[in-house]
């Protein structure tokens, strides 16, 4: 959810030039090898920065986990899965959700000892990596499988650094097109918390444009079950707060503000993982200056639920292979057009 607006918001700074700031910003940063030989693009396992012009099309893989720090023992899963596609013209991200129930064949994962599935969900690759970095390391070898492309880098946040970020920001800006109840967010009679589960008057977001609180945006952007399309229409509110996180870094002046943006970046840094591929952290900050949250479009597999043996999956449909070979090719921008079904207004 979060950790693409934090890649675009970095991206668009105006002080990458100062290496000293890019220095700090790479040590508050936590950045691990969250890529496997198999998904990386070039395959370059060298621990060494590169420091070279960024060049076009470009795949992040971005991932929420659920992973919170006051509650360790309840195990990590991926909640929100996102492909983030740079046209060779790094002026603008496709951001491609992919469905937490989404059916795909699994590849084995020695450090795990797992070994493999030819049917399962997409969501179950980031456990059977064993969470943290052999997670992304599967999931993302899974989704090389599955759409046939390499990941020039990678990113996961925990709800710790969601919140903290927006925090930060003073909270967001979202419009919402449909009532979501929470099923998480309760409050008794007094305003207390309390779970609806323990009888607690669920929170409710109303349809039209609000500002909201970390932990309402948080909130809003787990809610599935009481939408109108499930995990669809989270998918596409995932992709609305990207958009919101940008514009409220961009209206505060955090772009072009190097003690904000320090700031920023500090608060969240504990809570995030990267891995630029062997890139200079400040070298792709530049490279992606010109992305904007005007220029962000949201995108969904072409899929379909379907109940098979009791379980409740994703099928991708035939018109799903089109986009797959639409990223792989650099051709979004023609797939959009021919597909507005599987476009998101965000």
């Amino acid at each position: 959810m979060f950790v693409g607006a934090f890649l675009v918001v970095v991206s668009a700074t105006a002080v990458t030039g100062s290496q000293v700031l890019a220095s700090r910003y790479s040590n508050s940063v936590h950045q691990e090898k969250l890529l496997g030989a198999n998904s990386r693009a070039g395959n370059d396992d060298k621990k060494e920065e590169r420091r070279s012009a960024i060049t076009g099309p470009l795949n992040f893989l971005l991932l929420g986990s659920d992973l919170r720090a006051k509650d360790p023992e309840d195990g990590q899963r991926s909640d929100s899965i996102i492909i983030v596609h740079i046209p060779v013209s790094l002026d603008r991200a496709y951001l491609l959700s992919i469905p937490r129930d989404l059916r795909v064949k699994i590849p084995a994962f020695e450090p795990t000892g797992f070994h493999g599935v030819n049917h399962e969900k997409i969501n179950g690759a980031f456990q059977y990596g064993g969470g943290g970095t052999g997670g992304v390391q599967l999931l993302a070898e899974t989704l090389t499988e599955l759409l046939g492309i390499h990941f020039d880098g990678a990113a996961i946040v925990n709800f710790d650094g969601f919140k903290a970020a927006v925090d930060i920001l003073g909270g967001v800006d979202m419009c919402i097109d449909q009532k979501v109840t929470s099923i998480h967010l309760g409050y008794d009679d007094k305003g207390n918390y309390l779970s609806p589960e323990q009888g607690g008057r669920p929170a409710v977001y109303n349809v039209g444009c609000h500002h909201l609180e970390s932990w309402q945006a948080l909130d809003l952007v787990r809610q599935r079950k009481s939408l109108a399309n499930g995990d669809y229409d989270r998918q596409k509110n995932q992709q609305k707060f990207i958009r919101a996180i940008l514009t409220k870094a961009q209206q505060q002046n955090l772009t072009t503000n190097p003690i904000a943006l320090d700031k920023f970046i500090r608060a969240i840094g504990s809570a995030l993982t990267v891995d630029t591929n062997g890139v200079a952290l400040e070298e792709l900050m530049f490279g992606l200056r010109n992305v904007r949250p005007s220029s962000l479009v949201g995108l969904t597999v072409p899929s379909e639920p379907q109940d098979i043996g009791g379980i409740s999956y994703v099928i991708a449909l035939d018109e799903a292979q089109a986009l797959y070979t639409a990223m792989v090719n650099d051709s979004l921008d023609s797939w959009a057009v021919e597909n507005p079904t599987w476009v998101n207004p965000i």
